[in-house]
């Protein structure tokens, strides 16, 4: 029962987080550089993890049915989001922020829209129960068979709502975030649905390593998402 709760309320916690990702910012603020991707639609640019707007891409646990180059889709999409941005600097206008400190932000490489670009080559699904910006975009994609639309994909939305549920009731206290710390010393936290690596992970508490309930909660004890 407790999990079952644990989920319903992650479920909310999750739309109260797209909520306050798609407010307009008080303020206009602006960001560029060069990035460091974490996956199809998000990457990092001096520390600050940045969210293109407007749009979904594969996670990286994600699988896609279609040729076989495309099985691993959410490996595909960054690579596709690397290929446009090619080493270019990136530039960003925010459009609001999350519960995780991420800017959500429309940004470029010259005059190209990368949410658009994702979309319209069908790396990406418009984000349209919070933006229809893309929507028209992901049409043409759609029929034309771009990307992953030349065979089956699950909406990315979809697939996290469904790996968080599987994880909780295996997970302490229904919290199935891993903080991992590496042989670095990094401290890395992964979800179920946004790390290749979540099933292999072993946490051992005795070495500092720990289980979180959200991403939020991850980020503000000084865990930081993988970067690929």
């Amino acid at each position: 029962m407790c999990a079952i709760i644990h989920y319903a309320i992650s479920k909310i916690s999750v739309a109260l987080l797209i909520l306050s990702a798609m407010a307009t910012a008080t303020v206009a603020e602006t960001m560029s550089g060069h990035p460091v991707l974490t996956d199809g639609d998000t990457f990092e640019i001096d520390g600050q993890s940045i969210r293109l707007f407007g749009i979904d891409a594969p996670e990286m646990a994600q699988r896609c049915a279609g040729s076989r180059d495309h099985r691993h889709c959410g490996d595909v999409a960054r690579r596709a989001l690397t290929s446009v941005i090619r080493g270019l600097p990136v530039r960003c206008t925010a459009e609001g922020a999350d519960l995780y400190d991420r800017m959500i932000a429309t940004c470029w490489v010259g005059d190209t829209d990368l949410g658009r670009w994702m979309v319209a080559n069908g790396w990406a699904m418009a984000f349209r129960t919070y933006s229809v910006r893309y929507v028209s975009d992901e049409g043409v994609a759609r029929v034309d068979r771009r990307g992953f639309w030349r065979g089956h994909w699950q909406p990315p939305w979809e697939f996290r709502a469904q790996r968080w549920q599987a994880a909780v009731p295996a997970a302490p206290n229904g919290c199935p975030i891993k903080g991992n710390i590496n042989r670095r010393g990094e401290r890395i936290y992964h979800t179920p649905w946004g790390s290749r690596w979540y099933g292999r992970t072993v946490i051992r508490t005795r070495d500092g390593e720990r289980w979180f309930c959200s991403e939020r909660e991850a980020r503000d004890a000084g865990w930081r998402a993988p970067l690929r």
